[in-house]
């Protein structure tokens, strides 16, 4: 991203029509860069990170506070801005209606990661692009305390989970089956719920298209075999290579010090701290976590 003398504040990585940009702030101005696999990017990291603010009924609000945020935080913002932040409050149950039509998804993450949820209609496919879902379906659409109440039966009868962590989200990238198989695995669920949710008040959809999104972001053939995981910036951090086709929020990272291996960054790490260009060179300020892929089940090393 361009910058000016006093940096670029990094926003995230948003998703809009199946197009991700990464996107940052300076005062009112707003930048946004489109992400295509070979984009190169080198940014240095300027601190402090700080509360990027609040989305409300009007629109986002910066942080009044300019609140300091921890380095390895996943969270970017400040307790006082969390609490005006209306996508919080409805995704912690403070909001009860709002008049809108929401939607119930299905979401494959990999082999027995299914997750239950509900978006927005007005949104489309960008929740499931934002939290890489490898596939997916839409089940049913209502008001929202109908939809709640049919997310909350599918996961209390075991079908799929509320939520999934990062770690498991990313471990299953490495163990995929074809696209065939994992649509007869969404297809199969849908059933179940489909059966479960007969006779609650809202409107199911029982031929939605099963969605595979696997080829958008770069994991047809699975994830690299070995990667580094970024789990940390820290201010005055060097940070720069060539992107791969990112991964809902994730980003694969080609760098010169290590060809086989890319760099992991979850963008939420980069939200918050001001970004200046920095020509290519040496990688630093990063904390790292080497991952590799699981032996095959049945495998052993050589014993010569």
């Amino acid at each position: 991203m361009e910058t000016k003398a006093q940096g670029w504040t990094a926003t995230g990585l948003r998703w809009q029509g199946g197009r991700p940009s990464l996107t940052a702030v300076s005062g009112l101005r707003a930048h946004e860069r489109i992400v295509t696999p070979g984009t190169e990017v080198g940014w240095r990291v300027l601190g402090p990170r700080r509360c990027t603010g609040a989305r409300t009924a009007a629109g986002q609000r910066p942080c009044p506070h300019r609140a300091v945020i921890e380095a390895a935080a996943k969270s970017v913002q400040c307790e006082p801005c969390q609490g005006a932040d209306v996508g919080l409050a409805l995704a912690r149950d403070q909001i009860l209606d709002n008049g809108q039509t929401y939607r119930l998804y299905l979401a494959w993450f990999g082999t027995g990661l299914l997750k239950i949820g509900i978006t927005a209609e007005q949104r489309g496919t960008t929740r499931l692009e934002e939290q890489a879902a490898l596939a997916f379906t839409f089940v049913g659409r209502g008001r929202l305390p109908a939809v709640r109440r049919a997310e909350l039966t599918v996961a209390q009868a075991g079908l799929a989970r509320e939520r999934l962590t990062t770690r498991a989200k990313t471990a299953g990238w490495w163990a995929l089956p074809d696209g065939g198989g994992r649509l007869d695995r969404l297809a199969e669920l849908r059933g179940q719920v489909l059966r479960l949710l007969d006779g609650h008040a809202l409107e199911l959809l029982p031929d939605g298209p099963l969605v595979d999104q696997c080829g958008l972001f770069g994991l047809a053939d699975g994830a690299p075999p070995a990667y580094r995981e970024i789990t940390a910036l820290s201010a005055d951090a060097t940070l720069g290579g060539v992107l791969r086709a990112p991964v809902g929020r994730y980003l694969f990272i080609d760098t010169a010090d290590d060809p086989e291996r890319p760099l992991l960054l979850d963008t939420r790490l980069l939200t918050g701290w001001a970004l200046a260009g920095a020509a290519p060179g040496p990688l630093s300020g990063l904390t790292i976590r080497p991952c590799r892929r699981p032996a095959e089940p049945g495998a052993q090393d050589s014993l010569f």
